[in-house]
């Protein structure tokens, strides 16, 4: 949709259509634009039902991992201001309920720089923030007891759920010419052992301590303002394992050819240390650390089967727009980081 409809944005008033994740069947739209005279983003939330691919498709079951309405609730209820006391959430401005169904989320406009230009110092200091907001959940008897409170709509068990949706055919052709030419032998490998090995790797997160994680902490939802970070879309919020929002921060800045992944090793080193520092003596560095590979691992364990599976056809990324020798070169350091993250943690 290249403007919002004409009852929530006069045609003459300017909007700015924002990158997102065009695949995912809740989201309408994104556009910066103004509400009452104000700068405002504003995000169009869509019902099940929208054309689009199975393993985007939403939800009305209020813990499913893509429930349609969990970002409305989460600004409503006021948990994305207060999940994370040093990450900060954009303040929302009105919900609108129309008759076709959907929902109108009306945010503030967050100035600051944007996600993508960031330095593995900037990460670090987000890592070490959700640490912190990590910690609270954990020992905090009254964050937990709001966790309680609202178990309807978070999401019941988002990082097995979204895994195991993502659609890997079988089987998985793992000596592909481009493949063989592009990784190395022991890369294949060791993804192989790791792609069959899925259901184990989801089963070892479960040991895990679990606290409230956001669940797509990455560049593109989070704003460097003057103030600090501030992070966007809450629509994954709920229950989950310490480590994995880390881990996510870590591998989905360089998967999509965003950030320079050159910073890769830096920004690894960086992250954990900071996400460390952040939970203090919550839990134990070394249970952190194997937390985050472990995740890491279990976030990312269908990504490398799946581009196997679609070599040769369209690249159909909604971020990355590199071509297909490009992708393949540049995520090979991420998966290797991946197979020595599942190495060292399940071993």
């Amino acid at each position: 949709m290249a403007r919002p409809p004409v009852d929530l944005v006069p045609a003459d008033t300017p909007a700015e259509s924002l990158t997102h994740n065009t695949l995912n069947g809740v989201t309408g739209g994104i556009w910066r634009t103004r509400r009452e005279g104000r700068p405002a983003v504003l995000k169009l939330l869509a019902p099940p039902g929208r054309p689009g691919p199975t393993h985007w498709a939403g939800s009305t079951d209020p813990g499913h991992w893509n429930y349609w309405r969990r970002e409305v609730e989460a600004y409503r209820s006021g948990l994305a201001a207060t999940a994370y006391p040093g990450l900060a959430a954009p303040t929302p401005l009105a919900v609108d309920d129309r008759p076709d169904g959907t929902v109108a989320l009306w945010l503030t406009d967050v100035p600051g720089r944007p996600g993508t230009s960031c330095t593995a110092a900037d990460l670090g200091e987000v890592a070490d923030r959700l640490g912190a907001g990590h910690a609270r959940w954990l020992a905090d008897p009254a964050a937990r007891t709001a966790v309680n409170r609202t178990p309807d709509w978070l999401a019941r068990d988002w990082l097995r759920d979204y895994s195991l949706s993502r659609p890997v055919p079988e089987p998985v052709p793992w000596e592909h010419p481009v493949a063989v030419a592009a990784w190395p032998a022991s890369l294949l490998a060791a993804l192989r052992r790791l792609w069959q090995r899925r259901h184990a790797v989801l089963a070892a997160t479960d040991g895990l301590p679990r606290t409230l994680c956001h669940h797509d902490v990455w560049p593109m939802n989070l704003v460097f303002a003057d103030a600090g970070p501030v992070l966007l879309d809450w629509s994954g919020v709920g229950p989950g394992p310490i480590g994995e929002d880390a881990a996510n921060l870590v591998l989905d800045t360089f998967l999509d050819g965003l950030v320079d992944v050159a910073l890769l090793d830096d920004v690894a080193a960086i992250v954990l240390d900071g996400y460390r520092a952040g939970l203090g003596r919550a839990v134990d560095p070394a249970t952190v650390t194997r937390a985050i590979r472990l995740t890491g691992a279990a976030k990312y364990v269908w990504l490398a089967p799946l581009m196997l599976t679609r070599l040769g056809g369209p690249t159909g990324q909604t971020y990355d727009r590199r071509d297909e020798a490009e992708i393949m070169a540049g995520r090979r350091p991420v998966l290797e980081l991946l197979v020595r993250w599942a190495a060292t943690a399940l071993d």
